[in-house]
């Protein structure tokens, strides 16, 4: 008798949005759960994504630095854990609050928080389940350059400002203003 293997569909945080499809603006960012920095960028995407609403699209990306924040590797398999079962948002905000608590265990219980319902959540987490999808995010956000976090790309585009509402906000509305007029300019033709 034959064994007959399981495949199993992993949902990899590059496919993870919040926001429509087919909005105009993509804002990425390449981030971890532990840095000061990046909690002061999550509190500026959420602004971004409530003034901007129906126009922008948000994906995290995930970049520990690991020889300063040990802890941020497995926070992010714990989002990414979460994104299985639909509650990565949950879990990301989670995360950025208890960004001081998130020892393996912590992560259990911030993942009964978040509406995690998998039983073998830990169990994943102890065996890195999910740490070559946190490795990919790390391997891509070289390959874009990405040296430090919070590292922002807008429509795939590095954005090399200081992350704060004012220098986001500046660029996301150039580039709202120019999309309107290429929309203008075709209805013209």
């Amino acid at each position: 008798m034959a064994f007959k293997k399981e495949i199993v569909e992993i949902i990899e945080p590059r496919d993870v949005f919040v926001g429509p499809k087919n909005a105009p603006i993509t804002l990425v960012e390449f981030g971890e759960y532990e840095n000061e920095d990046c909690a002061k960028a999550h509190e500026v995407v959420k602004k971004l994504l409530e003034d901007y609403e129906g126009k922008i699209k948000f994906n995290f990306r995930h970049f520990p630095l690991t020889k300063i924040h040990q802890r941020s590797l497995k926070a992010g398999e714990a989002a990414v854990a979460a994104a299985q079962e639909g509650k990565f948002w949950e879990m990301h905000n989670i995360l950025f609050n208890n960004r001081r608590n998130l020892g393996t265990t912590s992560l259990k219980l911030h993942s009964k928080e978040a509406g995690i319902a998998n039983k073998k959540f830990l169990d994943n987490l102890v065996n890195a389940t999910y740490g070559w999808q946190v490795q990919g995010d790390i391997r891509e956000g070289k390959e874009k350059g990405v040296t430090n976090v919070p590292a922002f790309f807008i429509n795939d585009e590095p954005f090399s400002g200081k992350p704060t509402y004012e220098n986001l906000a500046k660029e996301i509305d150039a580039l709202l203003k120019k999309a309107k007029r290429k929309t203008v300019t075709k209805q013209r033709a």
